[in-house]
């Protein structure tokens, strides 16, 4: 099956519902990774995601969507434990630069990484213009987990997440999830599905469905960054 080539010059992208079984949910390669282009992206649910072996920008919008819903997460007595007695401070869209750098960084068991230059220039440009934020956990004054991610209207799409202490990235999880609901966000989209974020309570939910919500999500009502944590 052929792949849709989108012009750079022209905002636009084909219905997501066409996107391939296999590899699951590449939908289009091309276009641009401006403000307007990712902007266009997530509110039709698809999303970039590449690497520097392909000189066009892949496009995607997988069959099953992971999705959790804020309030919901699954917090383990441990994590509990260390989210009150574990010393760690967590923060809002004050490190921006630092959390994407470090979400870019080399993993173990992973080779390269997707999060190139082009990406980490396309989403300071979109923090910068207020629909991407992260959250990041420091202890002892060092940055050592966080995330990042895209907000629009009252979803929140996860994009990456990095920890260089135990938990640091469920903490930062947490606290987005808990202000997430307190600010009546419907759901946070987590992408794909992996066994890291199934312990979390994040379920699977149909593209015909994702794509539902997507279609009733009032983005006029996005709520604009720096945020701040309100949390009760």
């Amino acid at each position: 099956m052929t792949i849709p080539l989108l012009d750079p010059h022209k905002v636009g992208f084909p219905d997501p519902n066409t996107a391939q079984e296999e590899p699951d949910g590449l939908l289009a390669a091309g276009g641009a990774l401006s403000v307007d282009w990712l902007l266009t992206a997530y509110a039709m649910g698809i999303f970039p995601w590449f690497n520097d072996d392909y000189d066009a920008i892949l496009w995607w919008s997988p069959a099953q969507r992971a999705v959790l819903v804020p309030g919901q997460m699954k917090v383990s007595r441990s994590l509990a434990k260390r989210i009150r007695n574990g010393g760690m401070s967590v923060a809002v869209d004050q490190h921006f630069n630092a959390v994407i750098q470090a979400c870019a960084g080399p993993r173990p068991k992973a080779d390269g990484t997707w999060i190139t230059p082009r990406m980490r220039s396309a989403y300071v440009d979109l923090f910068e213009a207020g629909f991407a934020h992260c959250v990041s956990v420091h202890q002892d004054n060092k940055l050592v987990g966080g995330l990042y991610g895209v907000s629009l209207g009252n979803l929140f799409f996860g994009e990456s997440m990095f920890s260089h202490q135990p938990d640091a990235s469920k903490i930062a999880f947490y606290f987005l999830q808990q202000q997430l609901q307190q600010w009546q966000f419907q759901l946070i989209d987590c992408q794909m599905m992996n066994p890291h974020l199934e312990s979390l309570g994040v379920r699977e939910m149909p593209r015909a469905e994702f794509l539902n919500i997507l279609a009733d999500n009032e983005i006029t009502q996005t709520r604009i960054g720096p945020w701040r944590f309100e949390l009760d």
